[in-house]
């Protein structure tokens, strides 16, 4: 089974995400331009999600599927979930987003949205092998999701922490398997904007 690690990076305060990514999460400095395409092709992977395949069913104890690759758990929700909800998803990132345009590589490029409702639910993630720094939850509100609205629609909500120390992320390592109880809590009542990240807010 893949491992959990203690993070070797000091807190910040969570960023908001967003939907799929397309390129490597290192990359060099993009242009504009290419800031605008990723951006773009990112916001309209998350609009356009009729197509996603339904979550792997988990085995006993809410572990991860036979044969599955990336990471699994279960998250708890705390608060009623807004009226203005549209999705929640969970995502992961290889390297900690501190730019918009780092915001837009996450994996995987089309997430697969949350059962709401219950007081739990179990989700899957698939990744490839590598080290991820910050597995998030990512809160979309009701609107026509562009490359300008982001910042607005879409809000963290949530995250997997480091289990010797709660204030920090928790670091996750996926390696050739499933890495299980990945687990969090997702809080309606605490949600950050993306702007709140990368300022200014609209």
């Amino acid at each position: 089974m893949g491992m959990v690690a203690p993070t070797l990076f000091a807190v910040e305060t969570a960023v908001k995400l967003t939907r799929p990514a397309r390129g490597p999460i290192i990359a060099p400095m993009p242009s504009r331009r290419s800031c605008v395409a990723l951006v773009a092709g990112a916001v309209a992977a998350l609009a356009c999600n009729d197509g996603l395949q339904p979550t792997p069913a988990a085995t006993a104890g809410n572990t991860c599927p036979a044969g599955f690759k990336g990471i699994c758990g279960s998250v708890s929700f705390r608060g009623a979930v807004p009226d203005s909800t549209q999705a929640v998803f969970v995502v992961a990132f290889a390297t900690f987003p501190r730019t918009l345009s780092e915001l837009f590589t996450f994996q995987p490029a089309l997430p697969t949205p949350l059962a709401l409702g219950n007081a739990s639910d179990f989700y899957t993630v698939p990744l490839p092998d590598g080290r991820y720094e910050w597995v998030v939850a990512v809160w979309q509100k009701v609107g026509t999701l562009t490359p300008q609205t982001a910042p607005t629609l879409l809000a963290e909500t949530g995250f997997f922490r480091d289990s010797s120390d709660t204030t920090k992320r928790g670091v996750v390592v996926v390696n050739g398997t499933g890495t299980d109880h990945v687990d969090f809590v997702i809080d309606f009542t605490n949600r950050h904007a993306i702007c709140t990240y990368f300022p200014p807010c609209p």
